[in-house]
């Protein structure tokens, strides 16, 4: 049975900091009209992450619309001479021409294994803070880099929030290797036919072309109708078919989750969960 996601009121700096409330409407005085967009919301989320980021820290840089502002947030404040000695690890070519434009520093994890902090955005969370990410078809850069972090930072949305993985209707993602796809995809379906599962290649343009990844694999799209049962098994069962590289489930590894709702002063709920070797980040 899912669990409450608990969660605490955060202030309203972060929503400031991104130039979203004026000091003087913030707390009580707040008038009820200040509406946010979703792209506000992400801001807000993005801002209250980068407050944990610390000089000399060792960065792993999401990527995704979210996690864009965590990275412009982050190049701003070295620029302001807030930050120093920051090395950030990108997980995508994307976030790593982002990056570069910005002015971070950058290496990769064979100069440094171990990642003081990762920031990234994801597309479903559950209420015991499993995610689904990777439908911007990184997920296997992502997934490499968060799982060597100390602690992983997951910002997002109030629409993120789902009761299961796969709850949203929207696509959980695994990656495979282009040798005979169709074959890898008809397994993964029938992997979960019980949940009503639907595998699509992952197509782009007019002309519907095999979305390629900066790996140069392809993308299968799952879509269930129904829960998928045990997470760790499912997972197990898709990493033991050959011609699978990676899915886009990250269990148990999100230390805390920021979202931004319109609630209230909300200007992040945070989702705290302990990991084996890390302690977690107080909001």
């Amino acid at each position: 049975m899912a669990i409450p996601y608990p969660h605490f009121i955060a202030t309203e700096k972060a929503a400031m900091d991104a130039g979203l409330l004026l000091p003087s409407s913030s707390s009580s005085s707040r008038s009820p009209s200040v509406i946010f967009t979703q792209d506000d919301l992400k801001k807000i989320a993005a801002y209250k992450a980068v407050e944990y980021v610390e000089s000399g820290m060792v960065l792993g840089l999401g990527t995704g619309s979210t996690a864009k502002h965590a990275v412009d947030r982050i190049g701003e404040l070295l620029r302001q001479g807030k930050l120093k000695d920051i090395v950030g690890i990108p997980t995508s070519k994307i976030t790593h021409e982002q990056a570069l434009s910005l002015g971070i520093p950058l290496s990769d994890l064979d100069s440094h294994p171990v990642v003081d902090l990762a920031i990234d955005g994801a597309d479903e969370v559950d209420p015991f803070l499993n995610l689904v990410k990777g439908r911007g078809g990184s997920l296997l850069r992502e997934k490499m880099v968060e799982s060597a972090c100390k602690k992983f930072i997951v910002i997002v949305d109030e629409s993120k929030l789902v009761n299961y993985v796969g709850g949203s209707g929207l696509a959980m993602p695994v990656e495979v290797i282009r040798f005979c796809w169709k074959f890898t995809a008809e397994r993964l379906r029938k992997l979960f036919e019980e949940a009503g599962c639907v595998a699509k290649l992952r197509t782009f343009g007019e002309n519907e072309e095999p979305y390629v990844t900066d790996n140069g694999n392809f993308i299968v799209d799952l879509y269930f109708e129904r829960s998928i049962g045990d997470l760790k098994a499912a997972s197990e069962a898709i990493l033991q078919l050959a011609g699978v590289v990676e899915h886009g489930m990250f269990l148990d590894m999100a230390t805390t989750v920021i979202v931004a709702g319109e609630l209230g002063l909300t200007g992040g709920i945070s989702l705290n969960k302990q990991r084996d070797h890390g302690d977690l980040l107080d909001s």
